[in-house]
């Protein structure tokens, strides 16, 4: 029970990383608050966890949304009592939206919710960790955050490493200011993982053929996997860790 008595919030919890975070969490000992904009998967999640004998309710919201990302806290405290982890999963990317999307319009709604929701939810979640005596502040980044896209993909103005790398930067920045107050923050770097926001491309056999050698161990990764890197950044077993950037990538980085 590596999170026993403790409450954690976990964006994106509706499905991919967000959603095998949140049944993570919960069975080893958090009380789960599963927050998404799909109101009905947040449900279907925190059901999940109940079900399962854990604790959760959910928390439906838009993380881009500064008094929603606010309310989202809120209702953490009044249902827990405090807070004690933040897990910042929400995200999308340029092919979460219709093709006929201006790419100026694409460009705003992929910083807005990987790199502003990021930042909203912190924002409103660190006071809360202040008056609990601490907590840890685990961000996904990708592996994006440190690399671009290949020359072949042409997607030089794609927002997303843009959006990813804000978050690693913002990692930064907030976990040297936040380190006196014992909170903790993190980055962690999945790389090409199978989940709903992959889905596009990994329909495409010749695609995913060409994403799996792209990884040195020659396969994507699975949510649960990046949950696990997750588990370790929230527990207390990473207490000397912060500002840190952690690669679940399968050697894709290294490279």
């Amino acid at each position: 029970m590596r999170l026993k008595n403790k409450v954690a919030i976990v964006t994106g919890a509706a499905s991919g990383i967000g959603e095998a975070t949140a049944l993570l969490f919960a069975e080893h000992g958090a009380s789960v608050v599963a927050s998404d904009i799909d109101r009905e998967g947040a449900e279907k999640t925190a059901a999940a966890i109940v079900e399962r004998g854990g604790e959760s309710i959910p928390v439906p919201g838009d993380v881009t949304d500064s008094g929603e990302a606010q309310s989202i806290v809120g209702k953490a405290i009044d249902a827990y009592g405090g807070l004690h982890i933040l897990v910042n999963s929400a995200g999308i990317t340029a092919r979460s939206l219709p093709p006929t999307t201006h790419p100026e319009e694409v460009w705003d709604r992929v910083i807005e919710v990987n790199l502003k929701g990021t930042y909203l939810m912190a924002l409103h979640a660190v006071p809360e960790m202040e008056r609990a005596g601490g907590g840890s502040i685990v961000n996904l980044g990708s592996i994006m955050s440190v690399v671009g896209y290949p020359p072949s993909w042409k997607s030089g103005f794609n927002p997303y490493p843009v959006s990813k790398g804000g978050v690693l930067q913002f990692t930064r920045n907030l976990a040297i200011d936040m380190a006196a107050k014992n909170i903790r923050v993190n980055c962690l770097g999945p790389g090409f993982t199978e989940t709903p926001l992959t889905r596009s491309l990994t329909e495409d056999a010749e695609m995913k053929v060409s994403l799996e050698k792209r990884h040195p161990m020659g396969r994507l990764g699975k949510p649960e996997e990046v949950a696990y890197a997750a588990l370790f950044m929230a527990s207390d077993e990473s207490s000397f860790m912060t500002g840190s950037y952690l690669p679940v990538d399968g050697g894709y980085t290294a490279q």
